[in-house]
């Protein structure tokens, strides 16, 4: 059974030193030694206690509590790693501020040069495009079995509002991003801008994220990483009190539940080596511990990281570049690791039997995950053969590493202009559109608004059939 943790939500994977402290302080009246952190950039809480003190500017999600999701951002590679000429940091923080509310969809917000936060494993991907301030928005709603492209790019200012439109529509579960678009423009003003010209992706491997490394500005970023993702409070309480110290205003949380403190002062740098080893922590890992993504407190993956890995380093096996993650049989959510290992769900066996443990392998085309088309390797096979066959992967990888291969390209769709009549509730501004039809009330696309029923009433308000007017607007739609 799947255990279940209280979330704080962290917009964007951004939390100040002083915000963090109040966390922490929380976690600590409710006995925690440990914190923990989740893939989409949040905190959780690893205690089943009923949490009834909710004093942090941060939103607290239990269990039992309304499904809300995190915004993912890649904040945290700014001024660290490649990135899109204008995606600076204060930028970032500028966008996240627009977003007043916590989402229940799947946000995120990524420049496509880095490689340590996924482009797609959003229900709304907005990711940044060489016109200054404008991103493609990549979408797959709940209901969706692909991703699609939003027809125009956004600008950076209408983000959190064309998300906010997209939750508000999703009662009439649209179908297509076509559905979407014609939908959204009804109900906002946009600044868009036409496509011109595809995203293209190309393939870097993934970065190393740990350590005391140098900025190009003179200053230092610090990478720290837990093997077993409980991170230790009163450590983070003095590391907050040290940013403090340093004048450092943000503390970034990374998808593989590391986190990076950027800007340390070069005279400050020796406080901060001796603050972490009179902490005893260890900044150097082995290369071949680093860029694995497991389930929270999944004492089973766990166990078969450090299994493996003991395997890799008997065999002086090198993985750099590579992203490894394990997946439960009642896993679920996109995977956004180069590698994944897949422990099947075991047979039922009377008492007397152990079950067999069994994996798969997949691997993403390319080894690139932001292809999101993950390819078979190998099926249920026992763990003793996962080390020769995830190396068999890693030679492969690394035959294949600087061969030229064309940048993930998604064709911008041919647009036309055209004038649409729809008819709008004077009320709630709610749009009845006969290509789409309403179903929520059973009217199938292709039926006139002059077709209904004279009980028709708005699907949102209530209103009466004869509240509606009939407006007309100019749409761009694919070809």
């Amino acid at each position: 059974m799947r255990q279940q943790f209280s979330r704080v939500i962290v917009k964007g994977g951004v939390v100040s030193p002083g915000e963090l402290k109040i966390i922490l302080d929380q976690a600590e009246r409710l006995d925690l030694d440990t914190i923990a952190f989740g893939s989409r950039q949040d905190i959780l809480f690893l205690t089943q206690n009923k949490i009834v003190d909710n004093s942090s500017s941060l939103r607290l999600v239990t269990p039992d509590g309304d499904r809300v999701e995190n915004i993912m951002s890649s904040y945290v590679t700014s001024d660290l790693f490649a990135s899109t000429h204008w995606l600076t940091g204060d930028r970032y923080l500028y966008i996240l501020e627009q977003f007043q509310n916590t989402p229940k969809l799947k946000i995120n917000i990524v420049d496509p040069k880095q490689r340590v936060v996924p482009l797609f494993t959003g229900h709304l991907n907005f990711i940044a495009s060489e016109q200054e301030d404008y991103w493609y928005l990549y979408m797959r709603l709940p209901h969706w079995e692909k991703t699609q492209m939003y027809p125009v790019l956004i600008y950076s200012w209408d983000l959190a509002q064309i998300a906010e439109a997209v939750e508000r529509i999703l009662k009439e579960e649209p179908q297509n991003v076509e559905m979407v678009f014609d939908l959204v423009i009804d109900a906002t003003d946009l600044n868009n801008k036409t496509v011109s010209s595809p995203l293209e992706v190309d393939f870097q491997p993934f970065p190393y994220c740990e350590g005391m490394n140098r900025m190009q500005s003179g200053k230092y970023w610090l990478g720290l990483y837990w093997r077993n993702n409980k991170y230790d409070i009163k450590f983070l309480k003095g590391l907050c009190d040290l940013c403090v110290t340093s004048k450092i205003g943000k503390i970034a949380l990374t998808p593989f539940k590391s986190f990076i403190v950027k800007g340390i002062p070069s005279k400050d740098k020796l406080a901060w080596e001796k603050f972490l080893g009179l902490s005893g922590i260890n900044v150097r890992h082995s290369m071949l511990e680093l860029n694995w993504h497991l389930p929270v407190a999944n004492e089973m993956a766990l166990n078969l990281k450090q299994f493996l890995v003991d395997s890799f380093n008997k065999q002086d096996i090198s993985t750099y570049g590579l992203t490894f993650g394990i997946a439960d049989f009642d896993r679920s959510g996109s995977y956004f690791t180069s590698i994944v290992i897949e422990r099947n769900k075991p047979d039922v066996l009377p008492v007397e039997f152990e079950a067999r443990a069994s994996f798969n392998i997949v691997y993403a085309r390319d080894f690139d995950p932001n292809t999101q088309d993950y390819i078979v390797h190998v099926q249920d096979v026992d763990q003793s053969e996962l080390p020769t066959l995830l190396m068999e992967l890693s030679q492969m990888y690394f035959k294949n590493l600087g061969d030229k291969k064309p940048a993930k390209e998604v064709s911008a769709p041919k647009l036309q202009t055209i004038k649409v009549a729809v008819y709008q509730c004077n009320s709630c501004q709610t749009i009845y559109d006969y290509r789409f039809g309403d179903q929520t009330q059973n009217i199938q696309p292709g039926v006139l608004f002059e077709e209904l029923p004279n009980e028709y009433c708005c699907s949102l308000c209530e209103g009466p059939k004869e509240n509606f007017s009939k407006i007309s607007f100019m749409a761009e739609l694919n070809q």
